[in-house]
């Protein structure tokens, strides 16, 4: 994607559209939502509950591989081809002991985020070969400090990361950049459910706040300005690398 005569925050005027796998709640809705305001056309995907951000929200089993091939090409002829894929996709994870974790759930987890996110890419390349676009992965803060009780989530999406990685260094030559962006703890979102499941307690929190450098916790916007800033043309130059955006935690 060249930036040549062209406003570098701005996706309007790029041939295409992004897709967000996830994109009717929590992270993947921000994400969506900010690369409408920039300009792009947008469509997203959903598990049960339709989007109102963008064009279009195609339902997808993640774990149906022929599915997610037709979602992709349904999205590659409503937006004329796509510039972006943007990987947001995953339920909420318990905090759990690997120890206390049955091989099945870690199975069932590994389809979600690894196979999952293996599907939309082998899916999507083609198109993001054709536009020289750009691949996003929201994984996790954990894969760089590891907490206590995540590795149901973060094993998973260290996978994702490894791949990102991978399909950066043999995608560049056809234009494509593929990248990550770690969350950390987020106050609208992250927060509210694990002290809603009982998980972590008003103390717990407390004491990850600490923590964090920054004392606070961040925002969904905060993790979508880095996916949308990584998928635009002011990114050009940046591949197989991860930001988190946690506040220092990962320091």
């Amino acid at each position: 994607m060249s930036t040549t005569n062209r406003d570098p925050v701005d996706f309007a005027g790029i041939a295409g559209g992004a897709l967000v796998v996830g994109g009717s709640g929590g992270i993947g809705r921000c994400v969506a939502e900010m690369l409408v305001e920039r300009g792009a056309r947008v469509a997203v995907t959903h598990r049960t509950r339709p989007s109102q951000v963008g064009e279009a929200s195609y339902a997808v089993d993640l774990n149906d591989r022929r599915e997610v091939g037709r979602v992709i090409d349904q999205a590659v002829a409503d937006l004329r081809g796509l510039h972006t894929v943007v990987y947001a996709a995953g339920p909420h994870v318990p905090m759990v002991h690997l120890s206390r974790v049955e091989p099945d759930a870690m199975a069932d987890q590994l389809a979600v985020d690894a196979a999952g996110f293996f599907a939309v890419a082998h899916a999507a390349l083609p198109a993001l070969r054709a536009s020289a676009g750009s691949l996003v992965a929201v994984t996790t803060a954990a894969t760089t400090r590891f907490p206590t009780r995540d590795g149901l989530s973060s094993a998973p999406k260290a996978a994702v990361e490894a791949m990102v990685r991978a399909l950066a260094v043999e995608e560049g030559r056809f234009g494509v950049r593929v990248n990550a962006v770690g969350p950390g703890m987020l106050t609208d979102g992250m927060a509210e459910r694990l002290i809603a499941s009982g998980e972590l307690s008003d103390d717990a929190l407390e004491i990850t706040r600490r923590n964090i450098p920054l004392r606070r916790f961040g925002f969904a916007r905060d993790v979508a300005e880095a996916v949308c800033f990584l998928a635009s043309p002011r990114a050009g130059f940046i591949s197989g690398q991860k930001i988190d955006v946690d506040g220092g935690y990962g320091a």
